[in-house]
């Protein structure tokens, strides 16, 4: 039986990640790790021209070798992502860590799966690994569903919270309009009508939660 994955999103800002592999799938696990502000080491005879001018801006470390056991040490996290099936599984073996094995979920204790960022808005699809093209299908579905002005809207509703916190003082009153503004009906409207028209829509019934709140 395959395993059930636990999900999880992992903070790797500044934290030790290795990449064994330096073709143009670890081009992909490196600048995806960069975006996440992870400290990235690279162990590689050649890289990819993109890799290159990481490690010519100094945002990347380069071991410009092959493969060798103790590469992974220290490392808080490890993607094997070479052509070479021995190699992928020496350093799946050697992993003290997390450890990803590229299209090999077997030799791996953790999968990354399709992914969709709209700002703050993460959303993860994963067969755990039964299927990589039907999560692509389905990322593909959500990615229509969940447009670039989810990103906006989630900056306007962080920033109202805080005030909420301050301004609505009955926490009941406030624990519904934190509610009301996650309904159908405002993400049908951020959806069909823009952010803008979402936003004024959140901000009247701020205002009248405020009122009630109040007393006036």
């Amino acid at each position: 039986m395959s395993p059930r994955y636990y999900p999880a999103f992992i903070d790797l800002k500044g934290k030790p990640c290795v990449v064994v592999g330096g073709g143009k799938v670890a081009e992909r696990k490196v600048l995806s790790l960069l975006r996440s502000g992870a400290a990235v080491r690279i162990v590689s005879p050649e890289i990819t021209g993109a890799l290159q001018k990481q490690k010519d801006k100094g945002r990347i470390e380069h071991i410009k070798r092959e493969y060798r056991k103790g590469d992974l040490k220290g490392a808080f996290l490890a993607i094997a992502a070479t052509p070479d099936y021995r190699v992928n599984t020496k350093v799946s073996r050697d992993a003290p860590c997390l450890v990803n094995v590229v299209d090999k979920p077997e030799l791996a204790n953790f999968i990354v799966p399709s992914f969709i960022s709209r700002g703050r808005l993460a959303i993860a699809v994963s067969t755990s690994g039964a299927s990589p093209a039907v999560a692509k299908a389905i990322k593909k579905e959500l990615e229509s569903m969940y447009g670039g002005s989810f990103g906006p809207f989630l900056d306007f509703l962080k920033k109202l919270r805080k005030k909420a916190s301050l301004e609505i003082t009955d926490e009941q009153i406030r624990g519904a309009f934190l509610k009301s503004v996650a309904s159908e009906e405002v993400l049908a409207v951020l959806r069909s009508r823009g952010p803008e028209e979402a936003e004024k829509s959140v901000v009247e019934s701020f205002e009248a939660a405020r009122r009630r709140s109040s007393g006036s």
